[in-house]
This record gives C-alpha cells, sequence and structure tokens, in this order.
C-alpha cells in the first residue's frame, strides 16, 4: 500500500506547474514600453517571434500618435503569444504595468527601436537558469560612425556597472520584486536606478555577449542632442534620489574616452539637462 507521504509527493508532481518542472525551460516575457516607433516596431517584432519559446511579448504603448499601435495588433492576430496593452505615463510607470501583466519568471527588455539576435531569448534563459539574478548582453548600436563610437558614461556600484543600458536586461521576478521594480518618478535613468537597487538588494548584474540586441542609434541632430540632455537629467535625478555619486565614477576611464567635437558637444547637452532639473525639476518622492 502506497504510504501517505508518497501520496503527497505524487499528487504534488501532478499538480507543480509545467514552468516549474525539472528540464522544462522557464517562460520569458519580453516587456516592450515603447511610443511613436511605427517606422521599427514590426522590425522588432519579427526578430522576436522567431525566439526560442515558451516565450510572451508584452506591448505597452504609451499613448503613441502614429501607426504604433495598430501594427502591434496586427501581430497580436498571428501570434498568441503577443498582447498588446496601453498605458500613458512615464517610462518606469509604463514598463511597470507591463510586468504586472507578464507571466514568465524570467523578465526581459529591449527597446522599440532595437533589433535582437535570433538566440537572445536562449542565451538570456540559459543565463538566469544558471544561478544569476540579472543578465545584460552585448548591445551593438548602429548608425552614424561617430556617434556610435561614443563611449557610455559607467557609473559603478559594489563592483557593478549599473550603466548597462536596459534595451539589452533580464531579470528573474523575484529580483525585480524584492527591488520593487522601476521608480516612476524618473524621466530617465529609471534604469540605472533600477539597477542600484537590485545590487543593493544581493544581486550581481552578469554580463553575457552571447545575447546580442542589434540598437539604432538616433537619426537627427535633434534627437542625438536631445537624448543627451535628457540624459543629463537622468543623473540629476539619481543624484537627488541617491545623494552625490561622484566616487561611484571612474575618472581615469574618462579623461581616456576618446575626445571628439561630437563628445563635447555631447556632454555640454548633458549639463544643460542636469542644471535644468536641479532648477526646474520635481523632487522625488519622499521614502
Amino acid at each position: 500500500m502506497m504510504m501517505l507521504e508518497d501520496r503527497l509527493a505524487s499528487w504534488r508532481n501532478d499538480i507543480m506547474p509545467l514552468s516549474q518542472s525539472p528540464g522544462v525551460p522557464k517562460l520569458v516575457s519580453v516587456v516592450l514600453n515603447v511610443m511613436n516607433e511605427e517606422k521599427n516596431i514590426a522590425d522588432l517584432l519579427d526578430s522576436l517571434v522567431i525566439q526560442e519559446q515558451p516565450l510572451e511579448i508584452v506591448v505597452v504603448d504609451a499613448a503613441s500618435k502614429d501607426r504604433t499601435r495598430e501594427i502591434v495588433e496586427s501581430y497580436t492576430k498571428k501570434y498568441d503569444f503577443i498582447s498588446l496593452h496601453v498605458k500613458p505615463g512615464r517610462r518606469g510607470e509604463s514598463t511597470n504595468y507591463g510586468i504586472e501583466k507578464a507571466k514568465g519568471e524570467i523578465i526581459a527588455f529591449t527597446g522599440g527601436d532595437c533589433l535582437a539576435n535570433p538566440f537572445w531569448i536562449k542565451e538570456l534563459r540559459q543565463t538566469i537558469e544558471a544561478g544569476h539574478g540579472v543578465v545584460v548582453g552585448k548591445t551593438i548600436t548602429i548608425g552614424l560612425d561617430a556617434w556610435v563610437e561614443l563611449d557610455r558614461v559607467e557609473l559603478f556600484h559594489k563592483g557593478n556597472d549599473l550603466s548597462w543600458p536596459s534595451c539589452n536586461e533580464a531579470f528573474k521576478r523575484e529580483a525585480l520584486t524584492k527591488a520593487g521594480g522601476f521608480d516612476n518618478w524618473f524621466i530617465t535613468a529609471e534604469d540605472i536606478d533600477l539597477n542600484m537597487r537590485v545590487v543593493d538588494a544581493g544581486y550581481d548584474i552578469f554580463y553575457n555577449p552571447g545575447a546580442v540586441i542589434y540598437h539604432r542609434h538616433k537619426s537627427t541632430l535633434y534627437r542625438f542632442y536631445k537624448q543627451a540632455f535628457w540624459n543629463g537629467a537622468g543623473r540629476k535625478q539619481l543624484t537627488m534620489k541617491h545623494g552625490r555619486l561622484w566616487s561611484s565614477y571612474d575618472p581615469l576611464k574618462m579623461f581616456r574616452q576618446k575626445v571628439t567635437f561630437w563628445s563635447l558637444s555631447r556632454m555640454v547637452a548633458a549639463w544643460m539637462g542636469y542644471v535644468a532639473f536641479k532648477l526646474f525639476g520635481d523632487r522625488p518622492a519622499a521614502k
């Protein structure tokens, strides 16, 4: 006769969710926060629908004024693992909404102007399943060489580079939960803020160069300098929330960066954004 403990163990195995069964890949939810990506969204979705399953794609439109939603809706009719939601707001707010709608144990992010290598999801999933709470991949920027070659302004915390672009990043859901998700207050740099809190929660950020995303650089002077301005504003937001961060930068590496007209003018635009938000920006919510 089967013992009671054996019956209970058999019953638990029978009702175990498929995604938790040994040897079954974990569901990855790709959360896309997009706005006015009519020119790019179809290319991105084409690169995602061929990824390794199990997979779901959660698209959150932040009130686009072009045909973005119409294009995404055409994909939801062809693929039952794509869903479309509308949530206006700052980037963190819209993305958090997508995380709430997502069902996966692994949450991945990329941008509406990106393309995914065919093995992107496979590499991210393998890294998380190997025991890492956070993984970033290799981002290859496409565009004008003079802009593509500009270096990132890295920011370090507890030995982790927080400035990896969130257009190529994945988290264990538990890591996002412990960190509290994105802070809705941020206009930009919400990904750096999240990375800082994830590291404080006890996770390291693991780099997997096999997880490749191709990212289109801004295509006009206006967009180039607008991005630089708001990146500067985002860095000011970080200091307003977390205090002085100068010790988190590597000054020697910054001085070694190649100095060009574009790097200098980008820095000027960023400083303008930094000062403007200091003078006119709203304050972070009280903790």
